[in-house]
Parts: C-alpha cells; sequence; structure tokens
C-alpha cells in the first residue's frame, strides 16, 4: 500500500470514557501512524463526531442544524488528534470542506495530496460540508478523491458480521465479503450512500478492531484478522 485513507470513530478516541478524549488512545493511535509514515505509507484520516455530538439522535432540532453541529465536532476532533501527532514528530494539516479561519486549511486535492507526499498526516474534517450526509460518506469521498490505495475502517468491533454480534450471540463473521453484497445485505459497515460510492469507484476496505494491540500497523503490515471487503 502506498496511501491509506484511515476511518476512526470519535467514540474511539475517548477510551472508557465514551465522551471527549482519551490521551493515551489517542497517543497509541498517534505511535502506530508514525510507524506506517516512517515506512513510507501516506496517511490521511477521518474522525467521527459520536464522542461530542450525534446529529441523528437529535429530535429537538432541525437536522441540517444538528448536522452542522456535527461537522464542527469532528473539527474539534482533528485538531486535537493533530496535535497529539505532533507532539511526537509528526507534520500534520487539518482540512475542511468549509473555511474555518485560521484552525483548517480548506481542503482542495492538489494540496492535500502533496502534503501526503511530503510526508505529513493529512485530516480530513468536517465531512462533505453538507447536511444529510455522514462522516462515512466524507470518507469514501476523501479516499476516492486523494487516490486512496484502500480504506481502513477501525470499528468498536474486530469486523462485519452478519447480525449486530453485542445483540446475538450467534452472529456470523465474514472473513471476506464483496462490497455488493454488502449493499445487497444492507450490512452495517457504512452507511448505504458512503457502501454505494465505495462499489461504483472501486475502494476496497479493511475492517478490524481498534482494541487492538498494533491493530493499525498490523492490518496494513498483512496481518489482518478483520473483514476485507472487495470490489
Amino acid at each position: 500500500m502506498k496511501r491509506v485513507l484511515l476511518k476512526l470513530s470519535g467514540e474511539a478516541l475517548a477510551g472508557e470514557k465514551h465522551t471527549g478524549f482519551d490521551e493515551a488512545t489517542v497517543l497509541g493511535v498517534a505511535k502506530q501512524v508514525k510507524t506506517l509514515v516512517d515506512d513510507g505509507i501516506q496517511v490521511g484520516i477521518v474522525i467521527g463526531g459520536g464522542n461530542f455530538w450525534r446529529g441523528r439522535t437529535s429530535e429537538n432540532m432541525e437536522r441540517t442544524k444538528a448536522d452542522q453541529i456535527g461537522m464542527l465536532a469532528t473539527v474539534m476532533n482533528c485538531i486535537y488528534t493533530s496535535e497529539i501527532f505532533r507532539s511526537i514528530g509528526m507534520k500534520t494539516q487539518v482540512f475542511t470542506p468549509f473555511v474555518c479561519g485560521g484552525f483548517a486549511k480548506l481542503f482542495t486535492k492538489d494540496e492535500a495530496v502533496a502534503f501526503l507526499e511530503e510526508g505529513g498526516v493529512a485530516f480530513f474534517a468536517g465531512g462533505t460540508g453538507h447536511p444529510y450526509f455522514s462522516t462515512d460518506t466524507g470518507t469514501t469521498l476523501r479516499a476516492i478523491e486523494i487516490e486512496a490505495d484502500v480504506i481502513l475502517l477501525a470499528k468498536a468491533i474486530d469486523g462485519v458480521y452478519d447480525s449486530d454480534p453485542k445483540v446475538n450471540p450467534e452472529a456470523k463473521k465474514y472473513d471476506e465479503i464483496s462490497i455488493a453484497e454488502v449493499v445487497d445485505k444492507r450490512l452495517a459497515v457504512m452507511d448505504l450512500t458512503a457502501s454505494i460510492m465505495c462499489m461504483e469507484n472501486k475502494m476496497p476496505m479493511l475492517v478490524f478492531g481498534l482494541e487492538g494491540e498494533n491493530s493499525i500497523v498490523d492490518t496494513v503490515r498483512g496481518k489482518f484478522n478483520g473483514t476485507r471487503i472487495t470490489v
């Protein structure tokens, strides 16, 4: 792999607190990404906002405003995480699809790719910049735009199952599955819009549990025990 797009959930950054940030967890992710960068792999990162806000669960607010709050939550996550990355010697830049003053740089493909090629880690915050699109869709969009080789989907569970393993102890885990089958079976890997974009643009995914020791590095190096989603 030459270039990867890593998707992290906001909840994953919160650790056992389930809200806000857990510095030890974020530092562990940073050290793994540094290993990849030192190996010459270009890394872009998208982070969800669920450790602060989930717009879709807001019942008393217009969806557009709720989603805008969620976009800003992802900006906060990326600024925080990028600073932890910098503390261990990495170059970072936060890109957003809307103007954020001096907090971030407006996204363009050319600038993002140039930064990656210089050995920097590019954080893609703010989703697509529009309501009604999740960070899953933002992840797929940025992966396609920067021509990533694969999306690394780090989740709270260790792969893709035919049903929710937290609810169904008999849930079957897939070692490999096609993106077309994910769409047909409506499996909860990404939302449907993001999954269809992956299918149409032939963007593969590797789905794995973030909590495993060296899970990100091992996934890139082929020591993989999650689910491979093929195109």
